[in-house]
């Protein structure tokens, strides 16, 4: 056999071993025994209690703050997650006010996002600090307005009405956002 076959040969060796140790290694690194009972997803082990107070960021304004607001006749809460939303029910405001409230963003991302989208941004002023004033075109039923939060992060209040004779839709996502931010100081 040449030098260059047992080259190979010990090159080909030397990689398998490599390869070898490496899987021996993560295998070897990621067992873990864990203590309980295993239960299929989606099971109920129970309620967990300990996030109740996780959603309180939808209650920063009140309902009939949200329908003096809006020029609804009522508010009904209809999803709290990553925003918080209120189906807006009577003439003229019937329709939906939705809370964004993102501890990490800026301006600076919200205006960008908008950008992408294609919406048209202002900058306006909510209780004296820049914000940006966010319409989608050909949409005057609908607009948004976000602010610095006050201490981290951006909120913003966007209200969207359906088709018809109802008040602005920025006079009442504006009024929201400072009430927000006066609340938040």
């Amino acid at each position: 056999m040449s030098d260059r076959g047992r080259g190979r040969r010990g090159l080909r060796a030397g990689v398998i071993a490599v390869v070898a140790i490496a899987v021996a290694v993560t295998v070897g690194g990621c067992g873990k025994t864990v203590s309980g009972t295993a239960m299929p997803a989606g099971s109920s082990g129970g309620l967990n209690t300990n996030f109740d107070k996780l959603l309180r960021e939808c209650e920063v304004v009140t309902t009939d703050q949200i329908v003096k607001s809006t020029g609804a006749q009522d508010a009904v809460g209809s999803f709290n997650g990553a925003v918080c939303m209120w189906e807006l029910a009577g003439t003229p405001g019937t329709g939906m006010a939705t809370l964004n409230w993102y501890e990490m963003g800026s301006l600076t991302n919200e205006k960008a996002n908008n950008d992408r989208l294609g919406y048209i941004t202002t900058d306006t002023k909510v209780v004296d600090r820049r914000a940006l004033q966010v319409r989608r075109p050909n949409d005057p039923d609908s607009c948004g307005v976000m602010a610095p939060a006050a201490d981290a992060g951006v909120v913003g209040w966007w209200v969207n009405y359906q088709p018809g004779g109802h008040p602005d839709p920025c006079t009442g996502a504006n009024k929201l956002t400072e009430l927000t931010l006066n609340l938040a100081r």
